[in-house]
Parts: C-alpha cells; sequence; structure tokens
C-alpha cells in the first residue's frame, strides 16, 4: 500500500512510499529518521496527532516536523 510521507526536517520533501499491510507510525519513522528521536517531533496522520502505535492505512498523509532546530540559537534577554 502507498503513504503520502512529509519530512519537514532540513529542507524537506514530499513522496508517496510504498509500506507493508499493518505498519505503524513508529516504523515508519524508525525507517526514515534513523537514529533520530520521536520526542523531538511532531508525528501527524492526515493532520491529526497519532500515537505511536498507530496502523497506518492505504492513502495516509504521515508528515514528520522537528520540534527542535539543531544549531539553532537561544535568544539572550
Amino acid at each position: 500500500m502507498k503513504v503520502l510521507f512529509i519530512n519537514n526536517d532540513g529542507g524537506g520533501f514530499a513522496d508517496y512510499v510504498e509500506v507493508p499491510e499493518g505498519m505503524t507510525v513508529m516504523q515508519l519513522f524508525e525507517r526514515h529518521t534513523g537514529t533520530s528521536k520521536a520526542h523531538n517531533y511532531l508525528i501527524r496522520v492526515n493532520r491529526q496527532p497519532c500515537s505511536a502505535d498507530q496502523v497506518l492505512q492505504d492513502g495516509d498523509r504521515v508528515s514528520f516536523t522537528p520540534t527542535k532546530i539543531e544549531g539553532a540559537a537561544v535568544p539572550q534577554s
């Protein structure tokens, strides 16, 4: 089955990817982000926040958006 995968990390990209039946959101995250930590991302399915164990369905729209930007400076008061 196919899902639309949107990675908003860095330059970002979007593409349809083939995933096996029964794949969870966390399995897709681990497959496409490598060593990144899920708690550093806003993960959504069909524009709604989701649980890590949510099973993907054909045609889902999955997005991973970082909540922490590497190397960003903290504003000084």
